[in-house]
Parts: structure tokens; C-alpha cells; sequence
């Protein structure tokens, strides 16, 4: 040993060994651990062949066959809209839409995060069946979001890949049927707007929306806020990357919306109208910027309930008003800013905040204006709602998950045909609600990568300093909250329902992706 090397010296020297070890040894198990990915197959099995497919068939000839138009939100949560209890946004148009028609006010995106939610309203199927647990993201997306992405789940238990977007589909597959793909089986017009966010269509061509039964689109590959964010009409790419020119884009669906209206008028159509916002980042264009109480949100919103009304104008002006069905929602709670009203959790969580959303159904002479229902439904039922309004049957090939809600719109059949609500993170199964009872076996706590900062890699290192608390038991009747866990007040409730989680996984393991033979 040098003995002129001090005391001191001989510290630093140690400690900088140790975090050089410390970091090649992290550096391993985040490379092994960023690297080593499996096929979504894997997880989930694969699809049939094309053989086993079977076309849709007409089992209603003589079906209403409605216009519809589904105007879906992105990150709006279930406070921020007036006729849900919101006093700093004006929200005139959408609460007339539900004062119109009904107002659900126990509705759920089948998950707390877009993509998934957004695969699960166009198939009726559970993500999980799709492969579509988490957001894809642009291929070509900067290095630097791809690590930060990438963060949290390095400090992660190994057995959680599952969980990790480098998992998910890489979009929604050509063998899944969409409501425009079915629809257009019964004579439908079909069109999609906005927000796509099942598929990078800009660098594989097969996830564009007219490959999955829509006739006409303009919009986004993915959230406003993912880079590069190129702007499409149809195949063909108007702009390569849209940056901070987002100010117009509510305008620009919304003209586009009522040009397609008033072509499709006098046939059955179907616009599927996904708003970029109240997403972050958040713009609204000059008419709306800085006019609301409620910042650059309740800007954004503002402009979004304004397009509610040109489209509820514009249905009139043509006489079609009667013969359409609108619903307003959105795809899961809000992020960063919004309003879950009284629950707890946003975007990206179990809790109520991140999958309890706001719904409104508009039908007139078919659903009783002023109806306002705590009856569960969840977005899956739109798929197969809209295939029986179209005399259409449901795919006889593979399971639908959700259930045919049209008597509870209209009153005929008040009560929800769901006896549970599951709720997933990515592919991780952590909670059900069955009647008042909510049940949680694991949760997850943090629900968004960590930003790259010093003060952030410590914590997401130490996220377990809160304990396990799990499992937890929530009575929404007295506490939608979810503030108390009353686990140990009504143990044999959490045993059963404990149980029905355990029945549920075991009847999905053996053929998650849910084709029949």
C-alpha cells in the first residue's frame, strides 16, 4: 500500500470501486433486462390461421341501423365536464348531449392507459386478447424518451416483464375485427378522426385505420406528445411531424367531421372521433386559448365542447339528428392535470380515478332524455351494442368480452350485465369490482417511467419504502374513494373475492387470446 495515500483518499477510492461495481453490475441488469425481449406470442399464444376465420353474418335484417358517432376523449377524467360536478370548465353542449340522453355515472375504460383502452372499445375484447397491454411508440423515437421510458422498469422485479411496454403489440392485428370492419358488413360509411394509437402506420403500413375497416381518416399515428408525430390523411403522410402546430387540430377534426356527415348523410355511417385532447401538451387555437377558468385544460376542453356542438348542429341542419346515436367518453382518467372527481387514482392506475370515466349516450325516441344510471358498464360493450343495433351477429370465432348494453340505454333492460369489472396494468391482473365491493390482490403505485433526475432514480430505486399493503378491500357504496381498506372488517368478502380473480385467471390462461375452434 502507498503510504502516502491518506486516510481520506483511501475512502473515495473504495467508494468510487464500489459505485463503478455497483454500476457495471446495474448496467448488466438493465441490459439484460432492456434486451431481452420475448414476443408477444409468447405471453398471449398465437392467432389461428386465416382458415379458421369466420366472416360476419346478418342476423337482423331488419335492424334500426343507426348513424353513430363516438366522440372519445384523450386523458379526460371523469370530473372535468359540468354534468359530472366540474364548475370551472363550461361544458354547455356536452351537458345538453346529457340532459338529451343518459348519463352513466358507473362507466369504465377496460384500461387505465390510451392504447389499451382503445383496442379493447374497437374489438370488445380484453387487451390482454389483443397483445395491446401498453402504448406502442414510434420506432424512431429519440433515444433519450426511450430510456426515460425505459427507467422504472429497470429497477423492477425481474418476473414483472410482463408489465413492460417493450411487450406490448406492435399494433392491432389485421385478424382482430373492429366495430367499422363489422359495421361495414351492414352497408355503414365509416370514418376515423383523430388519435389512432394502434400501430405506427408511418413505418408499418398494415396498422393504418383503412387496413381496419375505416373508408376515410385524418390524424395521428399516436399521442400528441410522442415524437416524431406525423400527420396522415388516409395513407398518404401531409406532414412529417406536426411539433408544436397543435392548436388547430380540434378545428381541423371538427371540419372534417361535418364534411363527412354531411356526405354520408343519407346512408348509415359511423365517424369514430378520437380528440387529441385534453392529452398533454395542451393547446387550443385562439378562440379558446386562455378563455376558460381552468388553465390550457380547460381550454382544450372548452374547444372540444364546442365541436360537440357543430356536430349536434350540424345533425340537425340535415334532419339526421333523430336517426343518430352519439356517445361521449373517454379513454381513461386524467394525467398530470384534470379531475377525477371524487375518486382516487389517474391515469395509469387501478384506482377508480384512472378507469372510471365519464359516458353519455344521446339516441332520441330511443333513450329517455334526463336518464342517469350507477348501473356498471364498461367501453368492451360498445362493440357488441353496436353490432346488434346493425342487425349484425357477434364473431362466432372468438370470445367478446363485453356484453350488449342497448336495454340499458334505452330502459328496457335497466340493470348492468356485468356481475365484474377487472382491472389491469399492462398484463398484470390486480383488481375486480363485483357489485359495491372493490378488491385489489396487488396495486401498482407508480404508474408512469420516473423523469430522468437525480432525485428521481433514488426513488424509483426505494419505490417499496411505502410497504406492500396489499390486498385491499374498498366499499364504493360508502367510500368511492377508496380511502379505506376495510380488509379486515370483512375478510370472508375478500376471500371470495380473491377467489373469483383466481376463477377468472384460470378461465383465460389456457386460451388468452379467446379464439374458439
Amino acid at each position: 500500500m502507498d503510504k502516502n495515500i491518506s486516510r481520506r483518499e483511501m475512502i473515495k477510492r473504495s467508494v468510487g470501486a464500489g459505485l463503478l461495481f455497483g454500476g457495471v453490475a446495474a448496467a448488466g441488469l438493465a441490459g439484460y433486462k432492456l434486451f431481452r425481449k420475448k414476443p408477444i406470442d409468447e405471453l398471449y399464444g398465437p392467432y389461428p390461421d386465416d382458415s379458421r376465420l369466420k366472416p360476419l353474418t346478418i342476423g337482423n335484417p331488419s335492424a334500426p341501423k343507426p348513424n353513430v358517432i363516438i366522440i372519445y376523449c384523450d386523458d379526460l377524467g371523469y370530473g372535468d365536464i359540468g354534468c359530472y360536478g366540474n364548475r370551472a370548465i363550461r361544458t354547455p353542449n356536452i351537458d345538453r348531449l346529457a340532459r338529451d340522453g343518459i348519463m352513466l355515472t358507473d362507466y369504465y375504460a377496460c384500461n387505465a392507459v390510451c392504447a389499451p383502452s382503445r383496442a379493447g372499445l374497437l374489438t370488445g375484447r380484453h387487451p390482454f386478447r389483443t397483445g395491446i397491454i401498453g402504448n406502442p411508440y414510434p420506432a424512431d423515437s429519440p433515444l433519450l424518451r426511450r430510456i426515460e421510458r425505459n427507467i422504472a422498469y429497470i429497477f423492477t422485479p425481474l418476473g414483472s416483464v410482463d408489465l413492460h411496454e417493450e411487450y406490448v403489440a406492435a399494433g392491432i392485428s389485421g385478424k382482430e375485427v373492429t366495430i367499422a370492419e363489422a359495421l361495414k358488413t351492414a352497408g355503414y360509411r365509416t370514418a376515423m378522426l383523430g388519435k389512432w394509437h394502434l400501430g405506427d402506420y408511418s413505418r408499418e403500413p398494415e396498422f393504418n385505420p383503412l387496413k381496419h375497416g375505416f373508408d376515410q381518416y385524418l390524424g395521428l399515428p399516436h399521442s400528441n406528445d410522442m415524437q416524431p408525430c406525423p400527420l396522415f390523411r388516409n395513407e398518404t403522410q401531409l406532414e412529417a411531424d406536426i411539433g408544436t402546430n397543435q392548436a388547430r387540430l380540434t378545428g381541423m377534426y371538427t371540419k372534417e367531421a361535418l364534411s363527412f356527415i354531411e356526405k354520408s348523410k343519407d346512408r348509415p355511417f359511423f365517424l369514430y372521433f378520437a380528440h387529441a385532447f385534453p392529452h398533454q401538451p395542451l393547446y387550443a387555437s385562439e378562440n379558446f386559448s386562455g378563455k376558460s377558468k381552468a388553465g390550457k385544460f380547460g381550454d382544450a376542453v372548452e374547444e372540444i365542447d364546442w365541436s360537440v356542438g357543430e356536430i349536434v348542429k350540424t345533425l340537425r341542419e340535415h334532419n339526421i339528428e333523430q336517426n343518430t346515436l352519439i356517445f361521449f367518453t373517454s379513454d381513461n382518467g386524467p394525467w398530470y392535470e384534470g379531475s377525477p372527481g371524487i375518486f382516487r387514482g389517474r391515469k395509469g392506475q387501478s384506482y377508480e380515478g384512472g378507469f372510471r370515466v365519464p359516458f353519455i349516450a344521446k339516441w332520441p325516441g330511443h333513450i329517455r332524455p334526463g336518464t342517469v344510471s350507477s348501473e356498471p358498464a364498461v367501453n368492451l360493450d360498445i362493440f357488441p351494442t353496436l353490432l346488434s343495433l346493425a342487425g349484425i351477429e357477434n364473431p362466432s370465432d372468438r370470445i367478446i368480452d363485453g356484453k350488449n348494453i342497448e336495454g340499458l340505454l334505452s330502459g328496457r333492460n335497466p340493470r348492468s350485465p356485468h356481475d365484474n369489472i377487472y382491472f389491469y396494468h399492462y398484463g398484470r391482473l390486480e383488481g375486480i369490482r363485483s357489485g359495491k365491493w372493490k378488491y385489489f390482490r396487488n396495486l401498482n403505485r407508480y404508474a408512469w417511467p420516473v423523469p430522468l433526475d437525480a432525485e428521481a432514480l433514488p426513488r424509483a430505486m426505494g419505490k417499496k419504502q411505502l410497504g406492500d399493503r396489499a390486498p385491499l378491500l374498498y366499499d364504493l357504496s360508502v367510500d368511492p374513494g377508496e380511502s379505506y381498506n376495510v380488509i379486515n372488517t370483512y375478510p370472508d368478502v375478500a376471500e371470495k373475492m380473491n377467489g373469483m380473480l383466481l376463477e377468472w385467471e384460470d378461465r383465460v390462461k389456457n386460451n388468452p387470446r379467446g379464439f374458439l375452434s
